[in-house]
């Protein structure tokens, strides 16, 4: 609903209340909606996943825009559908599963430590209460989401949050293994700072090596996790810690490996063209940076 009423205040032009608003945000973003499959090639398995998610979404409100009973000339011209998708995407909040714009209100930068927060009343009046004490020209600063892992942030806004503390461990391969022991991508974390890694982690890719080798030890395992027996948990992580080990290893050092490949091929594009690739090599060294740390634990475990 935000994206047709964007399309159609931009259609009002100067006659529409919102023109000075609309007027005065940008033009051109960086999210994974306008991103190319050249940008995708030059990502990770799952920011890549994530921007071409956002790149789909839009692609199909482009096709549902062609039935609204709008002028011909805004339906049909794919930079102002993008420009409009994007507006409604990253200037919005979501509210109990509504999206809401409050002109003004979206102006709140994202931060992992935040001064203010951004309500609705039954109304739907907008309303931003500050959190903590705010000195004299001091920021105020909003969550735009998950402050544990700014891929997902990278993907729908178009900036990367290199205050974060962690990001998602890109085993994309464990998926399946991950969803069903119930974890979530913010639960399997690499922490960028320290190299810790996050228990959940260990778990699935314990589950993963279980699966490929013995399914009935695999079977075993995932009872265990499920009846949340701890000692059983440590036992098995104890027995085939190796294992475990060297999964882990195989997977980092890969990371690392194909890191080098996506930037590599990525600073070989033209910026006139590729705009989005200084945003790109930022978000891979995030990553890069965060796996030799976690690299350095595992070798040394």
């Amino acid at each position: 609903r935000l994206f047709m009423k964007i399309l159609v205040e931009y259609g009002k032009g100067e006659a529409s209340p919102w023109y000075t608003w609309l007027n005065s945000l940008p033009r051109i973003y960086n999210t994974g909606a306008s991103m190319t499959y050249a940008c995708f090639d030059c990502l990770p398995p799952y920011a890549a996943w994530l921007a071409l998610t956002e790149r789909q979404n839009f692609v199909n409100f482009q096709k549902a825009s062609k039935y609204a009973p709008m002028n011909e000339e805004i339906v049909s011209n794919v930079t102002i559908l993008k420009w409009a998708y994007n507006v409604a995407l990253t200037r919005s909040i979501d509210w109990y599963g509504e999206r809401y714009i409050a002109p003004m209100g979206d102006m709140f930068n994202h931060s992992t430590e935040t001064e203010a927060e951004i309500s609705y009343d039954e109304n739907g009046n907008c309303m931003v209460y500050a959190t903590t004490d705010v000195y004299a020209g001091s920021p105020l600063r909003v969550s735009y989401g998950d402050p544990t892992n700014p891929t997902p942030l990278f993907a729908s806004y178009g900036f990367l949050d290199e205050t974060s503390p962690a990001t998602f461990c890109k085993v994309m391969h464990m998926k399946d293994e991950m969803e069903e022991l119930g974890y979530t991508f913010a639960d399997l974390l690499f922490y960028k700072d320290t190299g810790d890694i996050s228990p959940q982690v260990y778990d699935v890719a314990l589950y993963y090596v279980l699966k490929k080798s013995d399914p009935s030890l695999a079977d075993g395992f995932y009872q265990t996790m499920m009846s949340g027996d701890e000692a059983a948990k440590s036992q098995y992580h104890e027995q085939y810690w190796q294992y475990t080990k060297e999964e882990m290893q195989k997977h980092v050092d890969g990371t690392l490996r194909d890191l080098d490949k996506w930037s590599t091929k990525a600073n070989g594009y033209d910026l006139n063209t590729h705009p989005r690739v200084p945003l790109i090599l930022a978000h891979n060294e995030f990553v890069k940076e965060t796996f030799l740390n976690v690299k350095n634990n595992l070798d040394y475990m």
